[in-house]
């Protein structure tokens, strides 16, 4: 093997042939000629790509590696490592873009040769791009713009990233830096050329910007607790709250964002999300995240969004380009990057719960004019960062811990916001919006005071934690409402991938830019009444949530569909049971029907909203739900990667999970047909003219078919789904089961519903009464 190759882990085959990690497994157990180990761990092995490659082709498991997984392999396997390897990348696709002609020339040149000529080309085309250097850093003098610096000749193994740094990597706080990725050098570089060819050929199918976010969030995605990422629908929300209300002056709405900072910018996903032309500024503690976030907002210069939307032009008609973006290293709180910036945006995702935030060293910052936060208040901290550098009647939109709005530690600074009228509004989201993933966040909208101006005397409260869309309508049928929300609204299982994103958006939205109140959704609550002892500003304790079933006009409604599915219930009661002596009947398995061509398997793979259909997923199958993903915000996966491609159901497919060791099926009918096959999902397409689909699915859900079939190596069951067994029948025989199986699930579908009624009318009863909206007679 080629010294340097890449290698790639079982995860990495298994996306590479389409199938699951046991799958891999298995295949290393059975075939004695499968690539052997050549690198990685015992638990971890990692194999030559290009072996695994050959193998799969002569097995005819795979056709053509997909251009965009060879590149991320390439990456991913890089001697020097990902991080670097995605610097290299970056750099590259800048000159790719903004200097074809010359990328082309040096493309056409042998690797070595190519390799010499490339640092030249990079530092020319970041200088180009970035502003000019200084002392031979780029955009060392403020204010010039600068967000990739560029420098001279590297030593081997220097690091690729800038920032005064102690020894043992402690960045040291008084000294923030402009973050630079240092041209790298020949012999840097020449390891890195066939991936930069790679990067290159997609950039060309995807653009540039794209191809780099590809490569990007697949990094973050493979090494998920090392990054605090911010979604995308969360930041493009945060950006459009930015705006001016439309109470606003509209001169003020009209003018385009001149400066927006994150002074906490992480992936940089904040920035990223703003449209039209807006001279961005950041700045992050760890350098080697700053330099990758500078490249991706230098790449992401005419990304999709602004593409969309056009560039923004000034009320002379002269169109205005964007300077490049100011990414700068550094402890925000102890050593400020921006200190004489007034924005007219600050986006800011904070850390959460930092104890070592300064509290001791920074006691006499004039940042702090509505108090010095307590030690157990960071995000106060943060939240004051932000209003210091904001320009007077400029806004901020912070993502907060909801204990931020009521701890008796931060009361002082809370009254302080609202009595000079900072605090505009706090909105609780949904839990799963962004990490953690398990407690409803919040924003935090500020406005900094302006002089001579009276301080607003209101703020705005919105709970949007419940809200999922509409409830469903009779019309639905037992076990499907429309895309599978449960009554009240609610998505069935809540979590990060379960609430429905536009709805959350347009309620947010209309609730900031109208500032009305709506019932269970917002409230527009007098300062007076929140300056009390506590000042806890939690939306849910000023907005009730409303009664379920819709309060009592709606309980009735409620009653009427309780009682139309009992009455459909007991029609679907099964006939009593005919006792008959145990059947010894010739049995076959799922994995011999699929060898021979009586149906086909298929392993799932989309997550909701990374496909370009809804997703059915392990939730929906046990609960019966309808599919309940949502459609993408674009082409990507969460976290910026692309999505794999889906494979989606048609009628008469039968899907199984493979975790959990419960019994269920389920048979796609024409309203579930063409949903993407979700996670942790298997697909049985069963050949109509050999084997029945209810009549597979019925034998499937046996108890004792499954547990024959599953295998607990773990402290979870997982099914293989190739030994469930089935009994070798006629069709006509098999039609006779299936029918029967058929009235089971429609029994099975009415008694969930009526529970689900059921639960919502107990409830909605109990709420009446205790809150006097029912009387007992």
């Amino acid at each position: 093997m080629p010294e340097n190759a890449t290698e790639v882990t079982a995860a990495g085959i298994a996306r590479l042939a389409g199938v699951g990690r046991a799958a891999v497994s298995n295949w290393r157990r059975r075939y004695a000629d499968f690539p052997q180990p050549v690198g990685g761990t015992g638990t971890s092995p990692s194999f030559a790509l290009a072996e695994v490659e050959q193998w799969l082709r002569d097995q005819g498991k795979l056709a053509e590696v997909p251009l965009r997984e060879r590149v991320w392999q390439a990456v991913a396997g890089h001697p020097a490592g990902a991080g670097r390897a995605l610097i290299h990348v970056g750099c590259a696709l800048l000159l790719v873009r903004d200097r074809p002609t010359a990328w082309l020339e040096l493309a056409a040149a042998p690797d070595e040769r190519m390799a010499a000529l490339l640092p030249q080309a990079m530092e020319h085309v970041l200088t180009a791009r970035l502003g000019p250097a200084a002392d031979g850093v780029h955009g060392a003098t403020p204010p010039e713009p600068a967000g990739v610096h560029t420098a001279g000749a590297q030593e081997p193994g220097d690091d690729y990233t800038a920032g005064a740094q102690e020894p043992g990597g402690v960045h040291t706080a008084s000294a923030p830096e402009s973050a630079r990725v240092h041209t790298p050098t020949a012999q840097d570089l020449l390891p890195s050329v066939p991936l930069l060819r790679a990067a290159a050929e997609l950039a060309a199918g995807i653009g540039a910007g794209q191809a780099f976010e590809f490569l990007l969030g697949r990094q973050l995605d493979a090494n998920p607790r090392q990054y605090t990422l911010t979604p995308p629908q969360l930041a493009e929300l945060m950006v459009d709250l930015a705006e001016p209300p439309k109470d606003a002056d509209r001169a003020a709405r009209e003018q385009p964002v001149r400066s927006v900072l994150d002074p906490a910018a992480g992936t940089g996903a904040l920035l990223r999300a703003v449209g039209g032309p807006a001279a961005l500024y950041a700045q992050e503690a760890d350098p080697a995240l700053a330099a990758l976030t500078a490249l991706r907002l230098a790449l992401a210069a005419e990304g999709p969004r602004r593409a969309a939307e056009g560039p923004r032009r000034p009320a002379d008609g002269t169109h205005r380009a964007a300077p490049g973006p100011t990414v700068r290293t550094g402890d925000t709180l102890r050593a400020d990057a921006f200190p004489e910036l007034a924005a007219d945006t600050v986006l800011c995702h904070p850390p959460f719960n930092e104890r070592n935030w300064g509290h001791d060293e920074l006691a006499y910052d004039p940042r702090w004019e509505y108090g010095l936060p307590a030690r157990t208040e960071s995000e106060l901290a943060w939240v004051q960062h932000v209003l210091a550098r904001l320009r007077d009647g400029g806004t901020a939109v912070v993502l907060m811990p909801p204990a931020a709005a009521s701890r008796r530690s931060g009361r002082r600074i809370r009254a302080g916001l609202l009595r000079r009228g900072a605090l505009r509004a706090v909105i609780a989201l949904p839990a799963g919006a962004a990490p953690p993933y398990g407690i409803p966040l919040h924003l935090w909208i500020l406005c900094k005071p302006e002089p001579g101006v009276r301080p607003a005397a209101d703020l705005l409260l919105a709970d949007t934690s419940d809200l999922s869309g509409p409830a469903p309508d009779a019309s639905a049928g037992p076990g499907r409402p429309p895309g599978g929300k449960a009554a009240g609204g609610r998505t069935p299982g809540g979590g990060r991938e379960r609430f429905d994103w536009p709805a959350v958006r347009s309620a947010v939205l209309d609730a900031w830019r109208d500032r009305a109140d709506v019932e269970g959704v917002s409230r527009v609550v007098p300062v007076i009444e929140l300056l009390d002892d506590d000042v806890d500003l939690a939306p849910a304790r000023h907005l009730p949530r409303p009664a379920s079933g819709g309060g009592a006009s709606g309980l009735g409604e409620v009653r009427e569909r309780l009682t139309e599915t009992l009455r459909l219930t007991t029609g679907l009661v099964p006939p009593a049971a005919a006792p008959a002596e145990p059947a010894h009947r010739p049995l076959t398995t799922v994995g011999e029907l699929a060898r021979a061509g009586a149906l086909f398997l298929h392993s799932g793979a989309a997550v909701p909203g990374s496909a370009a259909a809804p997703v059915l997923t392990e939730h929906d199958v046990l609960t019966g739900a309808a599919p309940t993903a949502l459609p993408p915000t674009g082409q990507e996966a969460p976290g910026g990667a692309a999505a794999d491609d889906p494979v989606l159901l048609e009628p008469g497919d039968v899907v199984v999970p493979v975790l959990g060791g419960g019994t269920a099926a389920r048979v796609v009918d024409a309203a579930t047909a063409g949903a993407a096959l979700g996670r942790n999902l298997q697909l049985l397409r069963p050949d109509p003219a050999a084997v029945d689909p209810w009549f597979l699915a019925g034998f499937l859900r046996g108890t004792a078919n499954h547990r024959q079939a599953s295998s607990h190596a773990s402290t979870a069951a997982r099914l293989d789904a190739r030994r469930l067994q089935l009994p070798r029948m006629p069709l006509a025989e098999q039609q006779r089961y299936g029918d029967r199986f058929r009235e089971l699930a429609a029994f099975e579908d009415a008694l969930r519903t009526a529970g689900r009624l059921g639960g919502q009318l107990v409830q909605g009863m109990y709420d009446g009464l205790t809150d006097g909206t029912v009387t007992p007679g």
